[in-house]
């Protein structure tokens, strides 16, 4: 699906045109948003727009790192949205140009239609920062890193229960659920920590500024903030998961270290008592012990014995504690 949406040089917002019924020039600027296109509407991009063949091949090859690169007056960018249910990236590719916003995405995003409307509302209200593309571009921009937010609080909700239930679930399904967290901060890292170093480059570049007036960058820089307080929560987060893993990984080991304790008191009481049953076990006819009338009694009562005094010595050697 395209749909097209341009602002008139008396700020005014025509929506629903018609891509190919329009003049670019004839406009303040033009945003073009191709929604899961088809292929016929994605070589638009090179014979309509003229866009680079290497800009185009990166929008039909998903899933590119996140990018910032130049084509004459044309800047194209590689974005990654993050929907919550599958906390996996999506990418939204973005060519930005004097009096021109082109989007490019594989897949519907709600995102890129809060934008949409945002930029309609703004220009027709006729506010300033919403008559260039610049200000498209950041909008949208702003809308994907604002959905990275609930993806990682999520995280933390399950890390926060997960802390909470340590002490009565089984450890191998407590490791497990840890290393399946480390393993979603992992993907969000992978796209949060180019995301940020992309807006860094846009914060510093001289082609995107030269675009807009001098405050706009106040609006990226806003953006970058964002993206560094992501990126601490992701680290803050995957040492937790560390620390969490450690604990359990001691935790286990202090389990199987009081089991074996316990087997090895045992093994150790029950050794000479096996040893007496053993040797009176061993049938031969000629026994002193096997006629005495009271044998048997006394056997018993010196494994007692036995058992009970090395009970009490391990107990003040400390090894029940």
């Amino acid at each position: 699906m395209i749909r097209t949406m341009a602002i008139t040089h008396d700020h005014k917002v025509i929506k629903e045109l018609h891509l190919l019924d329009i003049r670019i020039e004839d406009y303040d600027f033009v945003w073009t948003d191709f929604s899961a296109p088809t292929e016929e509407e994605s070589r638009l991009l090179q014979d309509y727009f003229h866009f680079h063949p290497l800009a185009v091949e990166d929008c039909l090859h998903v899933l590119q790192r996140p990018k910032l690169d130049y084509y004459g007056d044309i800047q194209f960018m590689v974005l990654h949205a993050i929907r919550q249910q599958e906390e996996k990236p999506h990418e939204v590719d973005l060519f930005l140009g004097p009096n021109l916003l082109v989007s490019y995405h594989h897949e519907p995003l709600d995102e890129l239609n809060q934008a949409w409307e945002r930029i309609g509302g703004e220009a027709e209200r006729r506010t300033i920062w919403s008559r260039a593309p610049i200000a498209a571009a950041y909008t949208v921009m702003d809308k994907l890193v604002d959905g990275y937010f609930p993806v990682l609080f999520a995280i933390e909700d399950e890390l926060a229960e997960l802390e909470g239930r340590s002490g009565n679930a089984p450890m191998d399904e407590l490791v497990n659920h840890v290393f399946l967290i480390r393993s979603k901060l992992l993907r969000l890292r992978n796209t949060i920590v180019p995301m940020r170093d992309l807006l860094y480059r846009i914060v510093n570049s001289q082609h995107i500024q030269g675009q807009s007036r001098s405050d706009h960058k106040l609006y990226f820089i806003d953006i970058y903030d964002h993206l560094l307080k992501l990126t601490d929560m992701l680290d803050a987060d995957r040492e937790m998961t560390a620390d969490l893993r450690d604990s359990y990984i001691s935790l286990n080991s202090n389990r199987m270290n009081s089991i074996m304790k316990t087997l090895t008191v045992i093994t150790t009481l029950f050794m000479p008592l096996t040893l007496i049953a053993g040797i009176y076990g061993m049938n031969f006819h000629y026994m002193p012990e096997l006629g005495y009338r009271y044998g048997y009694t006394a056997v018993i009562v010196v494994m007692l014995l036995l058992g009970s005094g090395m009970m009490i010595w391990f107990k003040k050697r400390g090894w029940f504690k």
